[in-house]
């Protein structure tokens, strides 16, 4: 579709939400496959469900840091398609694929030396090191799946089909839950395999997605020719921008945890129930920055910078729209979530510290949103540069901070809400009114 003819011009917000939806249903049903896991799992005992924990962990960290793959090929993508270069986007798929594999090998063949090893050092003893590393073993199998799956839903979303990777996150999970209980319980003639079946079940489940997801790639944006590698070394080097952009924000949520703990059990506890929220509503957030970067940089391919910063007012406003709508509706919830989620000896010091993170969702929003345009454009040096600015500040806060403090925890928070603030500065400038060599200045 060429970017003059695009439905976001006639209907800007309804266009939004109709992209936005499905890919919030894809990111509220990706999570799904570890809850599930978990619950089967749980059944069997403490130390299985320890040995799921250090698992699941030991991928996540192991996984993350391949995000690029997904980032890089949307904004890829999507640019080349507003250029009306639908050879390029074919290409760009098929070299994202073939690095995803490449890396997904590379996890895979770490993860089966390494199990055992790293196991142990987040803490896995005797029987629980095991079962752990026999997990990881069989998940890490799954890796060139997964990373696959990632590419291909940033190809997807590079188009606008927002679906196929709903449909497909759904259909794993599925799955997944079906594959669950007779591998982990031995029900018909399946084998009782434990936390291995649960392995198995994921794996199954995420490399039958992955053909669904490669597939529905290939035949919406087509299949190229030859495979020209210097191509991949663009991916390469968003991937280093990315990598040191997400490394940033895992130290400070890293430090921030430490804090708390540092403070006590409750104010640990209390810290835990916060985080799990925020979580819940980054995927709210994230809707509008994934799809925000499909239109951004459909836009800004097809040279119309107009309606790319047009798309950037329209994503902003229900970013911090939505986050000021969580934030209310959290906080006529507050009584509910600290019967839920607190234990009661950490409720004293919940409070203060939960009213202080509510206060920043509206900012988070925008955080979100402004990542999601930068995207677009092919920021991403500039973000890096951006979370290196705020963490540092924010680790310098963090330290300030007094453990034996009574209102350490909320300290915490303002702090974390000064971090998000800096991040929302940094993208909100370079947007209005363009500091640098800003890409949607002009």
């Amino acid at each position: 579709m060429a970017p003059t003819e695009h439905p976001f011009h006639r209907r800007p917000h309804r266009t939004l939400l109709a992209l936005g939806l499905p890919v919030l249903g894809s990111l509220v049903a990706e999570p799904l496959t570890g809850l599930v896991d978990t619950a089967f799992v749980a059944r069997l005992g403490t130390a299985p469900l320890a040995a799921l924990g250090v698992g699941t962990i030991v991928l996540s960290a192991s996984l993350w840091i391949f995000n690029f793959l997904g980032v890089g090929t949307q904004t890829a993508v999507a640019q080349a398609l507003g250029r009306g270069e639908r050879e390029a986007a074919a290409s760009t798929t098929a070299h994202a694929l073939a690095l995803a594999i490449a890396c997904g090998v590379g996890v895979a063949v770490l993860g089966w030396f390494g199990a055992v090893p790293v196991s142990r050092l987040m803490g896995a003893e005797g029987a629980i090191t095991d079962l752990a590393a026999a997990y990881v073993r069989i998940r890490v199998l799954g890796a060139p799946a997964v990373l696959v799956t990632v590419a291909a839903f940033g190809a997807l979303r590079g188009r606008e089909d927002m679906t196929t990777p709903l449909w497909v996150a759904v259909g794993v999970n599925v799955l997944n839950a079906v594959l669950d209980g007779p591998l982990v319980f031995g029900w018909g003639p399946a084998p009782e395999l434990g936390v291995e079946g649960a392995a198995w079940a994921s794996t199954v489940a995420q490399w039958l997605g992955a053909g669904w997801a490669v597939r529905a790639a290939l035949v919406r944006l087509g299949r190229p020719g030859a495979l020209a590698w210097a191509e991949v070394g663009s991916l390469v080097r968003v991937g280093g921008a990315l990598f040191v952009r997400t490394g940033l924000l895992t130290l400070f949520l890293l430090l921030a945890t430490r804090a708390a703990t540092q403070a006590g059990a409750e104010a640990g506890a209390a810290h835990q129930a916060i985080r799990q929220v925020w979580a819940f509503t980054a995927l709210f957030l994230d809707a509008f920055a994934v799809t925000g970067q499909s239109l951004v940089a459909g836009f800004v391919g097809g040279g119309t910078l107009v309606a790319a910063r047009r798309a950037a007012r329209v994503v902003l406003g229900w970013s911090a729209g939505v986050g000021l709508a969580l934030a209310l509706v959290l906080l006529a919830a507050t009584p509910i979530v600290g019967a839920l989620l607190v234990p009661e000896a950490a409720r004293p010091v919940f409070r203060t510290a939960w009213l202080a993170s509510l206060v920043f969702l509206p900012v988070n929003g925008l955080t979100f949103g402004t990542d999601g345009v930068h995207w677009g454009t092919g920021d991403f040096r500039y973000l890096a540069v951006a979370v290196a600015a705020a963490t540092g500040l924010g680790a310098a806060g963090l330290a300030l901070v007094r453990p034996e403090a009574p209102d350490a925890l909320a300290l915490i928070w303002w702090v974390t809400g000064g971090w998000i603030v800096v991040r929302a500065l940094f993208g909100l400038v370079r947007i209005w009114p363009g500091v640098g060599r800003a890409p949607l200045a002009g």
